[in-house]
C-alpha cells in the first residue's frame, strides 16, 4: 500500500503497509503524526524516510515482510542521502531483539507502543549529526500539532479501528500475543474520529477489530457495540456502516435485532470467519460455538434474509480426517455464502496447534484448498448471477488509467480489499461518488455495470 495524498511538508515518506486493515490504520494514524511535515514520496531512493508496517500472523506473512524488507534496504543501497529505514508492526512484535541482530540495515524499529510517538523518534534521527539546521527544520515533523490520518484507502471509503487486541484464545492464533489484550477506544474518540473521516468526504465506514462483537467489554459497557453504533448511525454523510470481523459467538439474538432495527446506513454484510464446520476440528481450534455453526448462519439469515455472508476457513488443520473436509465441503455447498476466504493451517511456533498431531501433510492441506476454492467459484458465479439487470449503487473507487469511461468500484455486498469489483461505465461519474448502476454482465467474482443515472 502506497500513500496516495499530497500535502505541503517537506518529509518525504515511502510507506508499504502490509496485511489487514488494522495494520492500514495504524500507518494512516502514524502518518498523520508526522503533521505537516509529511509528504509521500513514490519512490523509496527519492524519500527520506521508508517506514514498513510488516505482519507476522502466519508464516507466508513473516516471509513477505522480510522479502519486502530486504527488497527496500537493497534498494537504498546506493540511494545518497541514504533514507531512514523504519519497521513496525507485527513482525517486529513476534520477533523482538533477534530481527535487530539479523537485520542491521533497519535504522529503527518501533513497538507497537512507540507508533504513537514515533514523531519525536524520527525528528531525533533527522537532527543527530546534521549541520544543515535549515534543513532539519523544514524536514522535522511539527508534533505539536493535532495528529489528522493521512487516509491511503480509494476515495469514499476509511476503516474504523474500535479496539486493539482479543480477549479469545483460538489455538491456533497468535493475536493475542501480539497484539495483547482486548483493548476498546473511548467511545467519544471514535464518534469524533468517524466525523473527521465524513468531513473528508467518506461516504462508507468499516469498522475493524479482531472481533468487533467484543467492543466495550473491557470498558464496562454491557452493550458496548450497540452503544456505539447508536451514536455513529446518525452521523451526516454517512451512508454505507460495514461491521467486519463479527466472531460468531458475539452474535446474540439481541444484537442482530438491534441491527435490524437500526436500519441504514448500517448494511446487511455480516463477515464471520467461522474457521471451519465440523465440531471435532472446532473444539480442537477453541472455538466456542463447536456444537452447531450452521446455527449461526440460521440465526442471521432469519434477521436478515437478504444478508451477505463472507467466512474465513482453514484446510488441513491437525486431526482434520477426509470425513472433517466433507463435512467442510458440505457445509459450503448447502450454505451459500457470498464470498469465502480460505487457508492451509499453518503451525505457528507459540500456539498450542503448533504442536498438535496428527498433522495434515502440507500437500493435502493445499489439495483441500484448492478444492474448497474451486467449489466457492461456483457458488459465487451462480449468486452474482441473480443480479443481473437489476440497479444497485456502486461506490467509485477509481477510474481506468486507459478509458476514461471506465470506472471500478464496488456494491453494498463486496467489501473493500477482500471480495470483488465492479466495472462501470460512465460519463459523469468520478472516484468517491454513489452511483446507481444497472449490472450488465456477471463474472466468476465480478460485476460489469451501466450507469443508470445518464441520459
Amino acid at each position: 500500500m502506497n500513500i496516495q495524498q499530497t500535502g505541503p511538508g517537506s518529509l518525504r515518506v515511502y510507506t508499504v503497509s502490509l496485511g489487514c486493515p488494522k495494520n492500514r490504520v495504524d500507518t494512516e494514524n502514524m502518518l498523520g503524526g508526522l503533521g505537516s511535515a509529511y509528504r509521500p514520496a513514490y519512490s523509496p531512493q527519492y524519500a527520506d524516510l521508508v517506514l514498513v508496517n510488516t505482519c507476522g500472523f502466519i508464516q507466508p506473512a513473516v516471509e513477505e515482510s522480510l522479502e519486502t524488507i530486504l527488497e527496500l534496504a537493497e534498494s537504498l543501497r546506493e540511494a545518497e542521502p541514504k533514507p531512514l529505514l523504519v519497521v513496525t508492526g507485527c513482525l517486529p512484535a513476534r520477533y523482538g531483539h533477534e530481527l535487530r541482530e539479523q537485520l542491521p540495515e533497519v535504522d529503527l524499529w518501533l513497538s507497537f507502543q512507540e507508533q504513537a510517538s514515533w514523531g519525536r523518534r524520527i525528528a531525533s534521527r533527522l537532527n543527530a549529526g546534521n549541520s544543515d539546521a535549515a534543513a532539519v527544520s523544514q524536514r522535522t515533523p511539527d508534533i505539536s500539532e493535532k495528529p489528522r490520518r493521512q487516509l491511503s484507502t480509494s476515495p469514499g471509503t476509511a476503516y474504523l479501528k474500535i479496539n486493539e487486541g482479543c480477549r479469545h484464545h483460538c489455538s491456533f492464533c497468535l493475536i493475542p500475543r501480539l497484539r495483547g489484550p482486548l483493548i476498546s477506544s473511548p467511545i467519544q474518540s471514535l464518534i469524533q474520529e468517524a466525523g473527521e473521516l465524513l468531513d473528508q468526504g467518506v461516504r462508507e465506514i468499516c469498522i475493524v477489530a479482531q472481533d468487533v462483537t467484543d467492543y466495550g467489554r473491557d470498558l464496562g459497557l454491557e452493550n458496548g457495540l450497540q452503544t456505539l453504533l447508536e451514536q455513529l448511525a446518525p452521523l451526516p454523510g454517512l451512508q454505507w456502516l460495514r461491521l467486519m470481523y463479527l466472531y460468531p459467538a458475539g452474535l446474540s439474538p439481541e444484537l442482530l435485532r438491534f441491527l435490524k432495527e437500526l436500519g441504514p446506513p448500517f448494511i446487511p454484510y455480516f463477515d464471520l470467519p467461522l474457521q471451519h464446520a465440523h465440531p471435532d476440528i472446532l473444539k480442537r481450534m477453541g472455538r466456542p460455538f463447536q456444537v452447531d455453526p450452521e446455527a449461526i448462519i440460521r440465526r442471521v439469515r432469519g434477521f436478515f434474509p437478504e444478508a451477505c455472508l463472507r467466512s474465513t476457513f482453514i484446510t488441513g488443520f491437525p486431526g482434520e480426517s477426509e470425513e472433517h473436509f466433507q463435512t467442510l465441503l458440505r457445509f459450503v455447498r448447502t450454505q451459500r455464502l457470498h464470498h469465502v476466504g480460505v487457508f492451509p493451517f499453518s503451525p505457528e511456533p507459540g500456539t498450542p496447534a503448533a504442536s498438535f498431531r496428527p498433522a495434515v501433510p502440507e500437500a493435502v492441506r493445499e489439495a483441500r484448498r484448492e478444492q474448497l476454492l474451486k467449489l466457492q467459484a461456483s457458488i459465487s458465479e451462480e449468486i452474482l448471477a441473480e443480479t443481473l439487470d437489476r440497479e444497485l449503487d456502486v461506490l467509485i473507487e477509481r477510474s481506468d488509467p486507459e478509458w476514461p469511461t471506465l470506472f471500478q468500484g464496488r456494491t453494498w455486498f463486496q467489501a473493500p480489499e477482500v471480495d470483488g469489483i465492479t466495472y462501470i461505465s460512465s460519463l459523469r461519474a468520478a472516484p468517491g461518488q454513489l452511483v446507481r448502476s444497472r449490472i450488465e454482465e456477471c463474472r466468476t467474482y465480478d460485476l460489469i455495470a451501466l450507469d443508470e443515472s445518464e441520459p
